[in-house]
Formats: C-alpha cells, structure tokens, sequence
C-alpha cells in the first residue's frame, strides 16, 4: 500500500508570536529569538525529498534554518487565519471591541471578521487545501515531505482528519515543531495511520 510521511511543521518565532499578538496573513519575518531556537531544533527532523511551505517570510526562513534548504513550492492555501480588522493586535486592544467579542463569541463559526474570515470559511479552506494537496503528493508518488506552516493550519488539518477529541488549540505545536504523520489513501479518503509529535 502506498503511503505518505508528512512531517506538519510550525515556523519559528516571530514578533508576533513574542506578543501574543494575532498574525495570519501579516507577512513578518522570524525574529532573532526565532531563530536562535530554530538553530537549536536542527538536526531532529529527516532530510525530505519535497518541502512545501505557505510562501510567508517565517515559514520560508524556517524551511531554510530547519533544512538548509531554499529549493521549496508553495501552498498558498494553508496560510494561517486571515484575523483581518484584528490582525497584529493583542487581547488587550480589542477586547472590549463589540466585533472582537462577537467573534470570540461565535459558536455557529458564521461570524466573519471586519475584513478578515468567519472560521467555518477558514476550516474549509485548509480542508479542501489539504485534501489536494495529499491526493496531488499521491499521484506524483512523492514519498517523505516537509510542509511548513502556522499553528491554526496544523490544528485544523489533525482536527479534521486525524481526531476531533481534541481542537484546533489542543493540537497546536509549540513554534519550529510538529507531528511526523503516517498517510495512506483508502477507498479516495485521505487516512493518517500514525502520528508521531516532534
């Protein structure tokens, strides 16, 4: 049976992160701190035979740090959450904003964002994404893959299609790790048969 290994990977650090501050589609680059931990975790991973990044400045300078490697495509649909109005903003600013609230709020996930997007839009977004993206990996016979993204991206892909015991937050990897998945197709459903946290 043909199978996948898939390392999910979460870009280093960034300004943002540091903060505590809400950055989706904010293009920031790692900050020193992210780097220097990044440096740290090299070394833990398995060279790949394809890397795949969200084309951001952190994930394309984590891919280099991690891998030492510049040669990558891009997936431009697994970015992070586009927090629109909230983006590069923190608890404190907005939470007495009446848009802030009512998406915190939000249980139907239909509430969108002042110029960003609602979070059923967003888990749709990363499903459809990463469904493709297995079903493409697959018919081009690619075997041992790195793809470097954003905290909610991972939450969201294991959310959907290895548990929902947990959420979207609960599978959240701490920045410059991840999880090693296991994929198989079965019967045209995308399966993951192991998982290993890194």
């Amino acid at each position: 049976m043909n199978k996948i290994n898939l390392y999910l990977i979460r870009h280093g650090k960034t300004e943002g992160n540091e903060k505590c501050l809400y950055c989706g589609y904010t293009d920031l680059p790692l900050s020193d701190k992210g780097k220097t931990e990044l440096e740290s975790l090299k070394g833990i991973y398995t060279v790949c035979d394809n890397y795949y990044t969200t084309g951001l400045k952190r994930t394309n300078e984590t891919l280099n740090i991690l891998f030492d490697c510049d040669n990558y495509s891009i997936e431009e649909g697994f970015k992070e959450y586009n927090f629109g109005d909230f983006e590069m903003k923190g608890y404190e600013e907005l939470k007495n904003k009446k848009e802030y609230i009512d998406w915190i709020e939000d249980t139907s996930g239909k509430y969108v964002i002042p110029n960003g997007e609602c979070k059923n839009s967003y888990r749709e977004r990363i499903k459809d994404t990463f469904y493709k993206f297995i079903n493409e990996l697959f018919s081009k016979n690619q075997k041992n893959v790195a793809l470097i993204c954003h905290g909610g991206t991972i939450g969201t892909i294991l959310e959907q299609f290895y548990s929902s015991e947990k959420n979207l937050f609960d599978w959240q990897p701490s920045c410059g790790k991840g999880y090693l998945l296991e994929i198989i197709l079965e019967n045209n459903n995308i399966k993951i048969v192991n998982m290993e946290k890194i």
